[in-house]
C-alpha cells in the first residue's frame, strides 16, 4: 500500500501559512523556520513532539531575526491555531486524514514519513523557501 493510499501524502508547505514569510521593510527573513516547522506538522506525532517543533520554531524565529516579540507571537499563533482537531491545512499531522490526532508513528508510518520527507529533501536540500516574484506580497 503506498503512502498516499495509507492516508499519507507528500509533503507540502505554504511557508508560514497565515503570517508573513519575511519582513517588508527589513527583509528579515524567517521562512525557513516555518518550513521546518511545516515538516514536523506534515508528520504528526505525539504531543510532546509537538510542543518540541513549535519551541523550535520560537527559537529559530528568534535566532533568525533577533525579534522577541515576534518570536513569541509566532509561538502563541502555532499553539493556538495548530492543533489536529481543526479542519485546517496547517493543523498537527497535516499530512495525515484529518482526524489522526496526537498519535505517535508506528514503523511502517515512520519509514513513509522517512521516505517522502527525504523525497522532498531531494529537491529543496537546503529547505529554503521559494521567493514571491514581488518580496512585499508575503512580508509585513
Amino acid at each position: 500500500m503506498s503512502a498516499f493510499e495509507s492516508g499519507l501524502q507528500p509533503f507540502s508547505t505554504d511557508g508560514c501559512s497565515l503570517f508573513p514569510d519575511r519582513a517588508y521593510i527589513t527583509r528579515a527573513d524567517w521562512c525557513s523556520c516555518c518550513l521546518v516547522h511545516d515538516l514536523a506538522y506534515w508528520r504528526g506525532g505525539t504531543e510532546q513532539e509537538r510542543m518540541a517543533a513549535d519551541l523550535a520554531l520560537k527559537d529559530c524565529v528568534q535566532k533568525s531575526t533577533k525579534n522577541p516579540v515576534l518570536a513569541n507571537l509566532m509561538f502563541d499563533g502555532v499553539r493556538l491555531g495548530g492543533g489536529p482537531y481543526f479542519f485546517t491545512s496547517y493543523r498537527w499531522a497535516y499530512g495525515w486524514k484529518v482526524g489522526r490526532a496526537y498519535a505517535p508513528l508506528n514503523a511502517d508510518e515512520k519509514a513513509q514519513a522517512d521516505r517522502l520527507e527525504s523525497i522532498y529533501r531531494a529537491s529543496n536540500p537546503e529547505l529554503k523557501c521559494q521567493q514571491q516574484a514581488n518580496a512585499g506580497a508575503t512580508g509585513c
